[in-house]
């Protein structure tokens, strides 16, 4: 399996990225795999859009263009409808959800640290960044700031460097998609730099979402819409100057329409990479992911307006459409459905998932649905999460500074 993953692994090129949200030239849209992983269910195996549309089922939107997407719902794991769902392609910094959710469990956010020279070394030409300084002392906290609000790249060499280097995180987050069967992704630096080999798939990255969204410090940064980072000076002089979230369907930046009850989670944005977004949205209870990655489009911000449309369809389809397949569960998580879904045999409606829920396991969608529905959308600012409102909140997007 690790001799064929590899081979099929290898099918990005490097060069030169840009940092987020400054995408290059993009080549000619190729051509899907003929056949792709069955992960999750036979369906998703098969190039093109998968949907069972019914009489009651709403028609999907013509206006999206990623050349990878999907639609699942995050409490029962159901898949509502997928693009090419496990088309191997570049990620850029929505691989930064995978850093965060192997990496955040590991350091207290009070731990601080001074930034040595080495600690921001190797990172790309171009790399997007919050503004980390040598010899200044950041806590973890500030560090995860910068790393869900800004895709600072620097942000993650550092905290990358306090859990044992690069080589070492990067084997981590190898690890760790194994285990969560994103079988899809291979990571080569985790900063979601473009890099040959670095790929990852827009099923890889819901399930990637759907762990991370079980953590309560993962929620609360990605869906953190301004905060206050450190400056210079120390102590009580120290400056701090405003972030806000390049999740524009969150803040509502350059002329995107914050999307009512979004709550996270990441986009990016490098040459090969293009644009991608995965998303997370609450509407009357039902708790929704959406990724798409690719969009070939002219468009303005098209990944997040058909990231919008998308979740759109999505809330007026689910209960009505038939699912195409399922988020399956980390393995062990489970039992015998998971290690089932690993080679894409059938499964029951839901069943993986259901079943960690029942037994507490917070690796089940139940707990995404019950901590986003009773959770808080926070501004964090000088290292304090002040809650505003219970989340989600379309109106907090409103009142925020506009770029």
């Amino acid at each position: 399996m690790t001799i064929v993953s590899a081979a099929l692994l290898a099918v990005s090129a490097a060069g030169p990225a840009l940092a987020d949200d400054k995408p290059g030239g993009k080549p000619k849209q190729p051509k899907p795999p003929s056949s792709m992983s069955s992960v999750g269910g036979a369906r998703l195996g098969q190039p093109g859009t998968q949907v069972n549309l019914g009489t009651k089922t709403p028609v999907l939107p013509k206006k999206v263009t990623g050349r990878s997407w999907m639609v699942s719902d995050a409490e029962t794991g159901d898949i509502l409808a997928a693009h090419n769902a496990h088309w191997r392609l570049p990620p850029a910094s929505t691989l930064k959800m995978l850093f965060a959710d192997t990496v955040l469990p590991k350091l207290p956010k009070d731990q601080e640290h001074k930034v040595a020279p080495t600690d921001l070394a190797g990172m790309g030409e171009g790399s997007s960044l919050v503004g980390v300084k040598e010899d200044h002392t950041y806590s973890v906290h500030d560090l995860w700031l910068g790393v869900f609000l800004q895709s600072g790249n620097d942000a993650v060499h550092v905290l990358s460097a306090m859990n044992g280097g690069v080589d070492k995180t990067v084997q981590d987050m190898n690890r760790h998609a194994e285990q969560l069967q994103a079988l899809d992704t291979h990571v080569v630096s985790p900063d979601g730099y473009d890099a040959k080999g670095q790929v990852s798939s827009a099923y890889d990255l819901s399930l990637i979402a759907r762990s991370g969204l079980q953590k309560k410090d993962f929620r609360e940064y990605c869906s953190t819409a301004t905060a206050k980072f450190p400056g210079d000076g120390k102590g009580r002089k120290r400056e701090y100057f405003d972030i806000q979230n390049t999740n524009r369907l969150l803040t509502g930046a350059d002329g995107v329409t914050p999307y009512k009850g979004i709550a996270g989670v990441k986009n990016g944005s490098t040459t090969h990479a293009g644009t991608t977004f995965t998303g997370v949205a609450e509407r009357d209870g039902k708790v929704l992911l959406v990724t798409v990655m690719n969009p070939d489009s002219d468009e303005s911000q098209a990944v997040y307006n058909e990231s919008a449309r998308l979740l759109d369809w999505g809330f007026a389809a689910v209960g009505k459409v038939d699912p195409v397949g399922e988020l399956v569960a980390p393995k062990g998580a489970a039992g015998d459905a998971a290690s089932k879904g690993a080679h894409g045999k059938p499964h029951s409606k839901g069943t993986g998932q259901a079943s960690a829920a029942a037994k507490g396991d917070d690796s089940g969608g139940l707990g995404i649905a019950l901590a986003i529905t009773g959770g808080v959308l926070a501004v964090i600012g000088a290292g304090v999460f002040v809650v505003n409102r219970r989340w989600p909140l379309p109106d907090l997007v409103r009142r925020l500074p506009r770029r």
